[in-house]
């Protein structure tokens, strides 16, 4: 009956409930990756990154995994299984591998060195169109207005007791690009990775939802009927591009060009989005190119990307005051984007003869291109006939680029 009863112990001892009993913490991960699961899924909020990330949630915390990041301390120091403490810069792949799990493999070789986030942002480049930015190119100051936020929430969180390389990181959430707010928490605030990047992408995933919450409080009827076209028929640009494709080629080469001299830090993520962009506009001689960027090469990052950050939730990392600070502070950053760039409308409608409907400036933050469908669906609500549509791409792709270079301010000043 005693060997019976050791058997039984030793199959209990195999499985996590023991764990779970201990610390149901682990549970509130479980929800917490259910609930993200679910927006992804039935919800189809940003299901691409959303699914992965709530996947890595879920695998990080069943305990025995090994399946959770574990994160160096500042002095790049992990703790591994044994209770001895190494370097993790020091130890090869292939033990961190062995010590840590593949998990941790991953983080390391493509998270913490910086190397997922530019990639995505060539697959990113692969997929715009700066068309409509170039068309209405003056509409590209209010994608500068909304980066607001993210200045305005990271002094506020300076007040509240964050170091400035935590509160830029969390002041980035407020650019609504994911890629960007990853590449700079992993410059400035490794530790707090795995809360930044699931707040950053659950906001980008809730714009349906926020976008309309702000736009209602800060805008009137009246202004939200302002009709671009016709605007557009009053008073016509003067200046017409005649050849399209020959400026769409000069711009990405342009703008990296600039970039580079005036803000070098923000050339991984500026330069391999025109990079993406080069290659899509130049056709057919670089047909090759594109498809592998904005395909296969993107897919995989998005995969491991969003499997990594996942698995950095881990309990112990997420259920902290600090953490739902970042949350609040994220959606705080994420609202006053969205609020700044509506604003700047307001304030050029009073100087300027031809109006701009204020969900131009609503876009001004980088959720492309789901903020302008988003905005253009409020717009045709109050007239069917009024799309937005492609004035605020204009705004939303200026965001974009904003928030990268925004992005290399911060790394420079606190890197």
């Amino acid at each position: 009956m005693e060997a019976i009863m050791d058997i039984l112990r030793k199959l209990y001892d195999m499985t996590a409930f023991s764990n779970l009993i201990e610390d149901p913490a682990f549970l509130l991960m479980y929800l917490l990756a259910f609930v993200l699961l679910y927006l992804g899924i039935v919800k189809k909020y940003e299901p691409l990154l959303l699914i992965p990330i709530a996947f890595g949630v879920l695998i990080a915390n069943f305990p025995g995994g090994e399946m959770g990041v574990v994160q160096a301390d500042p002095q790049g120091f992990v703790t591994l299984p044994d209770g001895s403490r190494e370097i993790i810069w020091d130890m090869p792949l292939h033990k961190v591998a062995h010590e840590l799990g593949i998990m941790n493999y991953l983080y390391y070789a493509l998270i913490k060195t910086g190397l997922l986030p530019p990639i995505i942002f060539m697959g990113v480049g692969a997929l715009t169109d700066f068309g409509p930015m170039l068309r209405n190119l003056k509409l590209a100051i209010f994608g500068a207005a909304a980066q607001f936020g993210i200045f305005a929430v990271l002094i506020v969180s300076l007040l509240l007791g964050f170091t400035p390389q935590e509160a830029a990181s969390l002041g980035i959430i407020g650019g609504a690009d994911g890629p960007t707010a990853i590449f700079t928490t992993i410059k400035l605030a490794p530790h707090l990775l795995g809360p930044i990047a699931i707040a950053a992408y659950s906001y980008m995933a809730l714009v349906p939802v926020i976008i309309p919450l702000v736009v209602k409080a800060l805008c009137s009827k009246k202004e939200l009927m302002i009709n671009m076209k016709e605007q557009d028929k009053l008073y016509p640009d003067t200046m017409v591009i005649k050849n399209m494709r020959v400026v769409k080629i000069i711009f990405p080469i342009a703008v990296t060009t600039i970039v580079a001299l005036f803000v070098p830090s923000a050339v991984p993520l500026v330069g391999m989005l025109m990079f993406g962009n080069l290659i899509k506009e130049i056709g057919a001689d670089t047909s090759r190119l594109f498809d592998a960027a904005s395909n296969g090469i993107m897919n995989a990052a998005t995969i491991f990307l969003g499997l990594c950050v996942g698995a950095t939730m881990t309990a112990d990392a997420f259920l902290n005051v600090q953490t739902l600070g970042i949350v609040v502070g994220g959606f705080c950053a994420f609202a006053l984007s969205i609020a700044s760039g509506i604003c700047m409308v307001k304030v050029w409608n009073l100087f300027s003869k031809k109006k701009i409907n204020p969900l131009v400036g609503a876009t001004g933050l980088s959720a492309v291109p789901m903020a302008s469908r988003v905005c253009n669906g409020i717009s045709t609500k109050y007239d069917p006939k009024n799309h937005v549509l492609n004035y605020c791409m204009a705004s939303n792709i200026a965001g974009v680029i904003g928030s990268a270079v925004a992005a290399g301010v911060l790394i420079s000043f606190l890197g």
